[in-house]
């Protein structure tokens, strides 16, 4: 099952400690132009390490670093160590603060048939390439990606609680969330997390294109390399763990915004009513609670007029061509039977398609389709973390950004080189 390593992290120097604020950036996947654009204003902000702004992302990364390792911007840690990872944030209209505890660590690189990295979401080329050439140029991971482990005992917990006791940053984030970060060093408790995590198989839940990118660059250096050991730096990939059953996971919709398809509103409601039951509404704003917690029901919005769609259980009786696990799951309908049948837009040809945007924000589905910028919106509701694992299980994938997992891990805390002069060490003493 999983073999995981402590590793030693580039981290910003301490002279940078009470700015480390400033030194955050959201995701790639997620960081907005308006954010790039007051982001790259700050020379040392981390942005610059994983969305740059010029043309060749790897090359910029490539000579950013090593300016920063020459200046002593960022400095690596002297021993390896896990890097425990809490957020304790609140979710709209809740009062109740929740934590997601995680720890950051090196995780050896599986193919997807090993099955010991389970994915859910199928992934983009153009995104996949970007990705393999930023690593391959840099050998740097500027964020960890997002694993979920199934975790019944909770038997790590209290090591990751001591940790965080005594915090190497403790921040507030873009998204309001607090990030609180502490460090294990110590070789006994390293080493039980190592052995606890063995015999556990991960769920990918954010972060697809990266580990896909990873996993495509290990293979590519595998076969430029005479003398694999399998202890190269280039096996090895950056991951955030967390227990799936923590009461810090959170999913998130994200809802899908059309462009202009050149078919009118009406057409599209003719021919969705051979798989939907169509109710209009008097509000749009009303079908976010319309479609929560509601099987296989969608609200899709157009300029003037606003509907809840329902779809037809009897067509799932006849749907003999998709696999069980993944037909009842509501972001697979939408994908099949909405968009590919409805708006003609072949399921093959959406993930790469122009006039299909996602957008978490309802208010900004709003807007956009309001303003005539969309010329719809479908808005979706929460997945199920069961019904995930189950996906996760059984092999099978859903459409790219079924799931928002929230809150969103930030970049900046720590940082990752697979370098072999960076990433080189006796990891024997864990063992």
């Amino acid at each position: 099952m999983a073999e995981i390593l402590p590793f030693r992290g580039w981290r910003y120097h301490e002279r940078f400690q009470k700015n480390m604020e400033s030194l955050l950036s959201p995701l790639f996947d997620v960081v907005s132009l308006s954010q790039r654009r007051k982001l790259y204003q700050n020379p040392f902000n981390s942005i610059h390490l994983s969305v740059p702004d010029g043309s060749d992302a790897g090359d910029l990364i490539r000579r950013t670093l090593g300016k920063w390792k020459s200046s002593q911007t960022i400095i690596q840690d002297p021993v390896p160590g896990f890097y425990v990872y809490y957020q304790y944030f609140k979710l709209p209209g809740a009062g109740k603060t929740i934590c997601r505890k995680g720890f950051v660590a090196h995780i050896r690189l599986y193919d997807w048939e090993d099955k010991v990295i389970l994915r859910h979401e199928n992934t983009i080329q153009n995104a996949l390439d970007d990705r393999k050439n930023i690593l391959e140029k840099s050998c740097f991971q500027a964020s960890p990606t997002f694993g979920l482990y199934l975790d019944d005992e909770n038997e790590i917990s209290g090591f990751l609680d001591d940790a965080i006791a005594d915090p190497i940053y403790d921040v507030e984030d873009y998204q309001g969330v607090r990030e609180v970060m502490g460090l294990i060093h110590d070789a006994k408790v390293i080493r039980k997390i190592i052995r606890y995590i063995k015999g556990k198989q991960i769920i990918l839940a954010d972060g697809h294109h990266r580990y896909g990118s990873a996993l495509a660059h290990k293979k590519a250096k595998r076969q430029q390399n005479e003398n694999y050991s399998g202890k190269e730096g280039f096996n090895y990939h950056l991951m955030h763990l967390c227990s799936a059953k923590s009461e810090g996971i959170r999913i998130l919709p994200t809802h899908r915004l059309v462009r202009k398809l050149g078919i009118s509103d009406q057409e599209i409601l003719n021919t969705a009513n051979r798989y939907f039951q169509i109710k209009e509404v008097d509000e749009a704003h009303e079908l976010e609670d319309c479609v929560q917690n509601k099987r296989h029901t969608f609200g899709l919005i157009f300029k003037n007029r606003a509907y809840r769609l329902v779809f037809l259980p009897e067509i799932l009786h006849h749907e003999h061509s998709t696999p069980e696990v993944i037909k009842n799951v509501d972001v697979n309908i939408l994908h099949l039977y909405f968009i590919d049948k409805v708006l003609g837009i072949p399921m093959d040809k959406q993930f790469t398609s122009p006039l299909i945007e996602y957008e978490r924000n309802t208010n900004r589905c709003l807007s956009e389709v309001k303003e005539g910028d969309a010329q719809l919106a479908v808005l979706v509701g929460e997945i199920p973390m069961e019904q995930v694992i189950k996906v996760c299980k059984s092999g099978h994938t859903l459409p790219p950004k079924s799931t928002y997992f929230y809150p969103k891990l930030v970049t900046g805390l720590v940082f990752s080189s697979i370098n072999e002069s960076d990433f080189e060490f006796p990891y024997e003493v864990f063992q």
